[in-house]
């Protein structure tokens, strides 16, 4: 086999395990734990939610593409919240003035959070926004943004 087929056969080898993997790629590993408040002076803390299922959301008012997928969050917590999803809107960096206002004129029904100085953000590894974690059981299950309609269809079926 030439060198030229070797390297397209391990990366497409590479690729079909990344598409089929739920992680996104990445290995499943415990979720950071972490404790900041919401928008309302609330304490959120990812030891309460140990044996839950979490999605969080990483974001920032001035994002286009965070603003442009508001309905399909909120469509993620019409249909999952109720079945026992917790959802969080992690905003990175910014006032909490300027993020109540505007998680009030979107109305979005799931909390936000306030990370101050990125840590959390840091922490999860986000390079970009919007981001999605999807965490089960205290484990990362995907951080791959277009897996997480799938996986949560898998880990919520009726």
């Amino acid at each position: 086999m030439s060198n030229r087929k070797r390297h397209i056969y391990w990366l497409t080898a590479i690729l079909v395990l990344f598409l089929l993997d739920p992680s996104g790629g990445f290995a499943q590993a415990q979720a950071p734990r972490f404790s900041i408040r919401d928008i309302n002076g609330r304490i959120f803390s990812m030891n309460d939610y140990g044996k839950k299922t979490v999605l969080l959301i990483f974001s920032t008012t001035w994002c286009p593409s965070c603003r442009s997928e508001i309905p399909h969050f909120k469509q993620i917590y019409q249909t999952y919240s109720h079945r026992g999803l917790e959802m969080a809107n992690i905003d990175i960096q910014e006032s909490r003035d300027k993020v109540a206002r505007f998680a009030a004129k979107y109305q979005l029904p799931y909390r936000v959070l306030l990370d101050e100085r990125g840590d959390v953000a840091s922490a999860y590894g986000i390079v970009g926004v919007p981001a999605m974690i999807l965490i089960k059981d205290g484990v990362v299950v995907t951080r791959n943004y277009r897996l997480v309609d799938g996986t949560l269809e898998k880990l919520f079926r009726k």
